[in-house]
């Protein structure tokens, strides 16, 4: 098949299923559909054993799609552009110490938390994989993915607090995951030596780095609408902020995802407040959802039909069953010794630990990355557990999160 036929199937299954979850399911978008792909997987998979094709034959398709490339290098900066602009920076700022403890601080613990105890259950039971590529995985399954369960708290009324803590905090520890991922893939290959001092330089270097490249090119932007009043040409000057502003980014080496979120934030404020008509705003708003809910939906959809393309063993499915705790484990250490330290001077909201833990739902980000391993004996492992603690993170953690905040309200 052709790359635009590839792409035309799978569009057509993500509208299918987005489809099928409104109508009959009436599950969070992102968790119905990537449930129903899990579903036509499996349905797959067994039709396929009856009739004595193998899985790879109906994984073709999937594999034809190099998910890393496009998720990382390209729908990436949308969908973060797209929740950057409806970020307030008064709430940020308001939250301005949760969000970067949570999306920096513990982002870097939980790395070398999960990949020390994974370390250490592997070489308990006799695998010997080196550290550095357990630190790795550490690294891609720390950043948080807040789709499938942002709605859920709304609906569920869970305090303002706790959703802009939630919100934010998925915003920036994207660029700091990828930072760290990047930083040890470098170390595994052996390129360049690293002390911690050096690995706290490359990834301040990353981040404030980042953050000036989305300014700059944000204030341009912002300059570029504010001398004009025509919603189709700033539709299209905020398309080409997230498009060329994420690859400029990268090619300048510093962190794209950081850089697209601050251009999003400044668009998202002083642009909406100065820049921008009310129809512009009305226009723009609508135009950045529609982007942000059809590559959600196509992203969940993949990711539950990359089952077909997943390695699986029984040795690694344990394996993944022992990671989803370690994960969560280490999740709960994080957010619990920061939730201490801030009880000692504000009030924080009850079951904020509980919250923070169960909603930190792991995304496509960690796949993707999963699928940039360089191939080794271990890379098949480490793909497969990524993947079942993304698919527990999203189906179990999402679809019992509005019991939990129902508990915790009552």
């Amino acid at each position: 098949m052709s790359p635009f036929e590839i792409f035309s199937v799978l569009i057509a299954l993500a509208a299918l299923f987005s489809y099928l979850n409104y109508r009959y399911l009436r599950l969070p978008s992102a968790i119905g559909i990537m449930l129903l792909a899990l579903i036509a997987s499996l349905a797959l998979v067994a039709v396929g054993t009856v009739l004595g094709f193998s899985r790879s034959r109906f994984g073709a398709v999937i594999a034809g799609v190099a998910f890393d490339q496009l998720l990382l290098h390209g729908m990436l900066g949308f969908l973060l552009f797209a929740g950057a602009l409806h970020i307030k920076l008064d709430d940020l700022a308001e939250e301005w110490g949760a969000i970067s403890v949570l999306a920096i601080l513990a982002t870097a613990v939980s790395t070398f938390l999960i990949g020390i105890l994974i370390w250490l259950v592997l070489t308990a039971t006799g695998m010997a994989v080196p550290l550095v590529q357990c630190l790795l995985f550490g690294a891609l399954i720390s950043p948080t993915d807040p789709v499938a369960v942002l709605g859920i708290m709304k609906k569920a009324g869970a305090s303002r607090t706790l959703q802009i803590q939630v919100a934010g905090e998925s915003l920036f520890n994207d660029g700091v995951g990828v930072a760290l991922f990047l930083i040890l893939l470098e170390l595994m290959a052996g390129t360049r030596t690293f002390s911690a001092s050096a690995v706290a330089a490359i990834v301040a270097k990353e981040v404030i780095g980042g953050c000036v490249v989305g300014l700059l090119a944000g204030a341009l932007i912002y300059m570029l609408m504010k001398s004009i009043d025509n919603y189709q040409v700033e539709v299209l000057l905020t398309l080409a902020l997230a498009m060329a502003g994420y690859a400029l980014a990268e090619r300048l080496h510093v962190s794209a995802p950081i850089a697209i979120v601050a251009a999003g934030l400044l668009i998202g404020n002083p642009g909406r407040k100065f820049a921008m008509s009310a129809k512009t705003q009305d226009r723009l708003d609508t135009f950045w959802e529609l982007i942000d809910e059809t590559l959600n939906a196509f992203l969940f959809m993949f990711l539950g039909l990359a089952m077909l393309i997943m390695p699986f063993a029984h040795r690694y499915l344990w394996m993944g069953a022992i990671a989803v705790v370690i994960v969560l484990l280490v999740r709960w250490l994080c957010v619990g010794a920061f939730v201490g330290i801030m009880r000692l001077y504000r009030r924080l909201d009850k079951g904020a630990v509980s919250v923070l833990t169960w909603g930190g739902l792991r995304g496509g980000i960690s796949v993707a990355m999963a699928l940039t391993l360089p191939v080794n004996d271990h890379r098949d492992l480490f793909v497969t557990v990524t993947y079942c603690v993304v698919c527990f993170s999203i189906l179990v953690q999402g679809m019992t999160m509005p019991a939990l905040l129902r508990r915790i309200r009552n």
